[in-house]
């Protein structure tokens, strides 16, 4: 089960396909109706969700999964305010099964950010183990991949 968030025009839609190989299950989020509606002539083999990606506890209640293997992002976590960040995030932890990964991409300009600098210690905080990957310089802009695994579960305070 892979949940892509933030599709747009698919890039990473294809590569999802491509690798799932008709396996799985493959559901893209995009807020944007025009963006979703090209995804979704492009990809009939995906579900495409015009919605926006802050609901996706609810979005995937809805079509009776509980739990998914993958959250894929290619929303832009360093222009979001810290509230959004924390509401993304926990949506996207609260989803992922407990061997459960999150990957993101990033854009190297954006690494000074402060919004940028909170999205790493969000991801720091709600998974156990955060590895970035090599840049890769002939992307335009320059880009790197964000891979968390194994999302922290909050405890409940007793009573």
């Amino acid at each position: 089960m892979v949940v892509e968030l933030g599709a747009g025009t698919g890039p990473f839609t294809a590569e999802i396909q491509r690798r799932l190989g008709g396996r799985g299950r493959h559901l893209a989020i995009e807020i944007d109706p025009v963006l979703a509606q090209r995804l979704q002539h492009r990809h009939p083999g995906v579900e495409v969700i015009q919605r926006d990606a802050g609901d996706l506890r609810q979005l995937l209640d809805a079509r009776g999964i509980y739990r998914t293997d993958v959250v894929i992002s290619g929303l832009p976590w360093a222009l979001f305010p810290l509230a959004t960040q924390q509401q993304l995030m926990a949506a996207t932890a609260e989803v992922l099964g407990s061997a459960g990964a999150f990957t993101a991409f990033t854009y190297v300009h954006a690494v000074p950010l402060a919004a940028a600098r909170r999205f790493r210690a969000l991801l720091a905080e709600s998974f156990e183990e955060v590895v970035p990957s090599r840049t890769v310089w002939r992307n335009a802009p320059p880009a790197f991949v964000l891979h968390a695994r194994r999302p922290r579960k909050k405890l409940v305070p007793s009573q």
